[in-house]
């Protein structure tokens, strides 16, 4: 073996290497770019679900948003306002009080039967795909009853009742959106908690249409215009709308809806919640 020649390849090659590690060490400084230890501060008091519901690429991203002033901070809906408060303690900054926010679902339909039967994915949008003819029900803009929304619900807040219709617990809902984004008839909103009148269909049927397959279908009957005494609500191509710039919710046409599609989501959060309640009471006794 040429003990020289391997020596003098050794001592070559330590000399790359810290040929390397001096253009390395040079290289860290030259780029290194400060880190606001801010972000990681707001990065740690987020949710951490990741859910996208604030506009950004996760919650580190929306935490660098807010460091950099791109962003506000009452933008994390799960984390609420307890969350943006304390945000706003690291930033040393005030925050305005923060409503909450609550998925809703604009369809109570799920009596309305099917057209023909199905045998593909248990999915909702893989149930409306094109060349179906508008989907599995005979209603073409309700819901469709696979529990899409229930399974992308990250919190856990949405179950399916005995009818296949989404149920929301406003005490797990954080308003993130994810069953907004997941439902293929857009039925699925986030609305705050002080608008609590709302037309809980978006069938543009004729009434006698939506009267043979629906049992909670709104039938054009205008007795809600007719009741309204702010001119705040108006059916326009068979379906009743609210305008919340004139609503006072008084919920006079709650009172007179026949089908029951307009709703007071303020007394069935509070029903529910009382249901739940004594369930919780009855499973402990």
């Amino acid at each position: 073996m040429d003990w020289k020649a391997l020596s003098i390849a050794l001592g070559s090659m330590a000399g790359i290497g810290a040929v390397l590690g001096i253009v390395l060490a040079w290289g860290s400084k030259r780029f290194f770019v400060k880190v606001d230890e801010r972000v990681e501060q707001v990065e740690a008091i987020l949710p951490g679900v990741n859910c996208g519901a604030c506009g950004f690429p996760g919650c580190s991203g929306y935490a660098e948003a807010i460091v950099t002033s791109e962003a506000t901070m009452t933008l994390c809906s799960p984390g609420g306002a307890e969350c943006a408060h304390d945000i706003a303690r690291i930033m040393g900054a005030e925050v305005e009080a923060v409503e909450p926010k609550y998925a809703l679902t604009a369809c109570q339909g799920g009596n309305v039967p099917n057209r023909f039967d199905y045998s593909g994915v248990h999915d909702c949008r893989a149930a409306v795909v094109p060349g179906m003819g508008g989907g599995i029900k005979h209603c073409t803009y309700g819901c469709i009853g696979y529990g899409t929304c229930a399974r992308a619900c990250p919190f856990g807040a949405i179950t399916m009742n005995d009818k296949q219709m989404p149920v929301i617990d406003e005490e797990k809902c954080t308003g993130c959106g994810r069953c907004v984004e997941v439902c293929p008839r857009d039925l699925n909103r986030i609305d705050r908690e002080s608008r609590t009148v709302f037309v809980l269909c978006t069938s543009h049927d004729k009434g006698a249409v939506t009267n043979k397959i629906c049992d909670h279908g709104c039938i054009a009957c205008k007795k809600c215009e007719q009741e309204c005494p702010f001119d705040a609500i108006h059916v326009i191509d068979n379906l009743a709308v609210i305008d919340y710039e004139k609503c006072k919710l008084c919920g006079k046409c709650v009172d007179v809806c026949p089908k029951g599609v307009i709703v007071n989501l303020r007394k069935e959060r509070r029903a529910r919640k009382q249901a739940r309640e004594t369930a919780a009471k009855e499973a402990t006794t």
